[in-house]
């Protein structure tokens, strides 16, 4: 049977050794034990602060916990099972260290309101982290925006040929698209940054604690206002999924493009040796392995979120075992989304090359061009709509003819209307078209150069904060 905990003067018999190992989080939640040492110190601080220990027992308690830290960076203390979790490692090891002592840090706190206080300060610094690693996203994107503001590329809707796009603006939806991560993970942020020691088991305390103090202490902006909230609460945790799971939508279509873009059928990029994998029995293969896990890992990041909605949608106030469920949850996300922006960075800033001249081919080669020749039929008085339907007759019958727009002689042109001239031509000539299309926030090589501009300053912005 397992050993008795220290909770358990209350029970005849230890757990079963099958049910301390269910029970236990210890195999997982190890992860936090850097952060459960830090609000310990917190803690500790605060009761010699108030008077609820001596200042000579604080100061035992934080040298004692700053050497269980240096044991666990070194290697040296490893919990097992029997400890069931880290809080309990952490207070276990302490006490050997402190002697009698380290019983006292356990003074007006619970284990609920410190696991919500260890989970919020891990998950604060990861939330720092992978913001961080969108700027650095951002930025390898942009510098091969930069690169390619004239290189063109079909662009498609329906994946039907539909207009030609500067490879750059394409780059830059992704850029956006970032750029809403790192906001929204800001506002998650402002949430996790708030602190629940102090809350207790879920009633609060009968000592004199002062919880302003230990949240300061740690860094948090705000505390609960409400104790059951405080050690309940995991809507922050629901938020930084929904925010991660968001990532990996976006990450996971551009891992899409690419992996079509590979393909020979489109054969738009080159993958280089150092991002991708050959085939175990096809020599000729090149894989897109890293743009297909990252499509692949979408979905374990999407199921976290699904599992957590689902844990709390029935929880009654205020602390559960449920809870528990959480952390793995957590972790897994982290490192999902931390390890597939690495792999989407170090793709795009060196493991793939556009090719420049089957780009140009590609988008001198369709009808892409069709809504420019209605355009200009409209920019000459011609009604749009009566534009739009004499230019699907002009397709139908190029396609028929085993021609394209470009091929058509002037002669052609003006037996379907008299209002196209010689500079029919260059009207609809891709880099024209692309060029034509200045609006704000268009495809325009103008207006992508100011985009550029406006990306950078906002990054520039971002990376400061």
């Amino acid at each position: 049977m397992s050993e008795q905990k220290t909770w358990s003067q209350r029970f005849e018999s230890a757990l079963h050794p099958a049910i301390a190992r269910f029970n236990a989080s210890i195999g997982f939640d190890i992860e936090l034990i850097e952060y459960d040492i830090t609000g310990s110190e917190a803690h500790a601080k605060m009761l010699a602060k108030t008077g609820i220990i001596s200042s000579e027992e604080g100061e035992k308690l934080i040298q004692g916990l700053e050497q269980i830290r240096r044991e666990y960076r070194q290697g040296l203390f490893k919990p097992g099972v029997d400890d069931e979790d880290v809080h309990f490692a952490v207070e276990r090891r302490l006490t050997e260290i402190a002697g009698d002592v380290g019983k006292k840090l356990h003074t007006a706190r619970s284990r609920n309101d410190q696991v919500g206080t260890d989970t919020r300060l891990y998950l604060r610094e990861q939330v720092r982290h992978i913001r961080t690693q969108l700027v650095e996203f951002q930025q390898v994107l942009l510098d091969l925006a930069e690169a390619n503001i004239e290189t063109l590329i079909p662009g498609y809707t329906h994946l039907q040929r539909a207009q030609p796009l500067s490879l750059a603006h394409h780059l830059l939806a992704y850029v956006e698209m970032s750029a809403r991560d790192w906001e929204r993970l800001g506002d998650v942020y402002r949430r996790i940054d708030i602190s629940p020691l102090g809350c207790g088991a879920l009633a609060g305390t009968t000592f004199p604690i002062d919880r302003h103090y230990t949240a300061n202490q740690l860094g948090f902006s705000r505390i609960y206002a409400n104790s059951l909230d405080g050690v309940s609460d995991r809507d922050f945790a629901i938020e930084f999924l929904t925010a991660a799971s968001l990532i990996m939508v976006h990450l996971s279509r551009l891992s899409e493009e690419v992996i079509l873009w590979a393909s020979e059928e489109f054969n738009f990029v080159t993958l280089k040796d150092s991002c991708s994998t050959g085939s175990s029995i096809m020599p000729q293969k090149k894989n897109p392995d890293v743009p297909e896990l990252v499509r692949g890992k979408t979905g374990r990041v999407f199921g976290h979120l699904q599992g957590l909605l689902v844990l709390m949608k029935g929880l009654p106030l205020a602390y559960n075992k449920d809870l528990q469920e959480d952390k793995e949850a957590l972790f897994d996300a982290v490192k999902t989304v931390r390890g597939c922006l690495e792999a989407m960075t170090i793709l795009f800033r060196e493991g793939l090359e556009f090719k420049g001249d089957r780009l140009a081919e590609a988008v001198a080669s369709d009808f892409a061009n069709a809504t420019d020749v209605a355009d200009y039929l409209a920019a000459k008085g011609v009604p749009f709509r009566e534009a739009y339907n004499l230019v699907g007759k002009v397709v139908k019958m190029s396609l028929a003819a085993g021609k394209l727009l470009k091929d058509l002689t002037l002669d052609e042109w003006q037996q379907l209307h008299p209002a196209f001239e010689e500079d029919i031509y260059a009207a609809i000539a891709p880099k024209q078209v692309v060029a034509a299309r200045n609006s704000y926030g268009g495809t325009g090589f103008e207006q992508v150069r100011q985009a550029l501009v406006r990306a950078r300053d906002r990054l520039n912005s971002a990376s400061i904060e």
